[in-house]
């Protein structure tokens, strides 16, 4: 592996998004992650969304670049061969990360006496040990009651899982963080990261649970509006739809130029007595910078529109479908995030590396996903050390799988 995280080796027990992500964002930046699952296949091996014939697009799309071993996680050796895997000697080695939970063979206690400064991330659903997934844990946090059209009924669900997503790059930030801790003071250490709390956390950064109890009051649905500034969507006269903000002084300018609004804008703030050069006044004022915005939108294509905003330097995006974001030119084909991979079992499409630009190493172009147990000889060779024919009696009985 190549990177900056190059010589880093952990060793993931995962499923669903956080752990796995948070894997696969180290990998992308060189750490060596090896994934073990069960013979059989893990718990989200043929999660949607899927091919025709039934190959998972999600599974693939959150194992790039790392290495796969497959093991009967039910036999006795089958653990044994694991445990000397996480386990296994070396500076950037003995890093393990899991949503599995984290008992017996797996517990913390067990895998630290094969070796001490054992760095361990655990990725839990609520503090107390209670399951939770990114939807359960959204319920609570009080998202869903504000999320959705003005005058909804009850809970909109969000689609994107954000606090799984959250999760997954506080996990990773975890790891470094400890594997630094290690490297200074030779302690390894147990890491625990409650899904729910990243959430709570998230939630109170961003001042819902402050404005709640402060102004003791429950903040209303406003569809898509942006609270507190200025931003919608507006459709175009070819129906089509763009999102228009207003977020600084510049914005507000730049707005007023590729609409030719400058004069509105002022009748604006003198009728209404509010300065659209601030947050307060645009969220105030924002029936009636919608008055004058909308018609203008309305009256020109989304090209017409786009091409406008775009020379003044609006802060604007195009509503686009996933399919469109696939032939978008700037967001995807041209951008050097992106290389068209052959994925064994799904096909050739657009595959995004790291987003992150480190200035004196070279950015790594993205690698596809392993499949199952397609390193197991390598691993329990080069890793491990065992002879070909250790490794061919592993396979006759059943205790790895994969290629041989």
């Amino acid at each position: 592996m190549t990177g900056i995280l190059a010589g880093l080796r952990i060793v993931e027990g995962s499923a669903f998004i956080a752990a796995p992500l948070g894997g696969m964002t180290l990998a992308q930046l060189g750490a060596d992650v090896i994934r073990f699952d069960d013979i059989k296949g893990g718990l989200d091996s043929d999660r949607w969304p899927i091919t025709k014939d039934g190959r998972s697009i999600y599974w693939a799309g959150l194992n790039k670049g790392k290495r796969s071993i497959s093991v009967d996680l039910r036999n006795p050796k089958g653990r044994d061969l694991l445990t000397a895997l996480i386990a296994s000697p070396g500076e950037g080695a003995g890093i393990f990360t899991t949503n599995m939970p984290a008992r017996g063979w797996l517990a913390y206690e067990e895998l630290s006496k094969k070796r001490a400064d054992l760095i361990a991330l655990n990725i839990v659903g609520a503090r107390d040990g209670s399951a939770h997934v990114d939807y359960t844990v959204n319920a609570i946090t009080g998202f869903p009651m504000v999320t959705g059209p003005v005058g909804h009924e009850g809970p909109v669900n969000a689609v994107a899982p954000p606090w799984d997503l959250a999760t997954a790059y506080a996990g990773a930030m975890a790891i470094l963080a400890a594997e630094r801790h290690r490297r200074m003071t030779g302690q390894g250490q147990r890491i625990v990261l409650p899904l729910q709390d990243m959430a709570l956390s998230v939630t109170s950064a961003l001042g819902y649970l402050g404005e709640a109890v402060v102004n003791e009051t429950d903040r209303p649905r406003y569809g898509n509006e942006i609270f507190g500034t200025f931003g919608r969507d507006f459709r175009t006269s070819d129906g089509r739809f763009v999102m228009i903000c207003i977020f600084s002084d510049r914005h507000v300018d730049a707005l007023a130029a590729a609409g030719g609004f400058a004069a509105a804008f002022k009748k604006i703030e003198a009728a209404t007595g509010v300065d659209l050069k601030t947050d307060a006044g645009r969220w105030t004022a924002r029936a009636e910078l919608c008055a004058v915005i909308e018609p203008w939108v309305a009256s020109l294509s989304a090209d017409a529109v786009g091409t406008a905003l775009k020379k003044a330097g609006a802060l604007w995006a195009p509503y686009q479908t996933f399919r469109e974001l696939a032939t978008d030119k700037d967001a995807v084909q041209d951008n050097p995030l992106f290389t068209v991979l052959d994925q064994p079992g799904i096909g050739r499409y657009p595959v995004a590396g790291s987003p992150l630009q480190f200035g004196a190493v070279a950015r790594q172009p993205p690698v596809g996903a392993p499949t199952l147990g397609q390193h197991t000889d390598e691993i329990l060779s080069g890793i491990l050390g065992l002879p070909d024919h250790e490794i061919a009696r592993l396979h006759d009985e059943k205790v790895v799988g994969g290629p041989r």
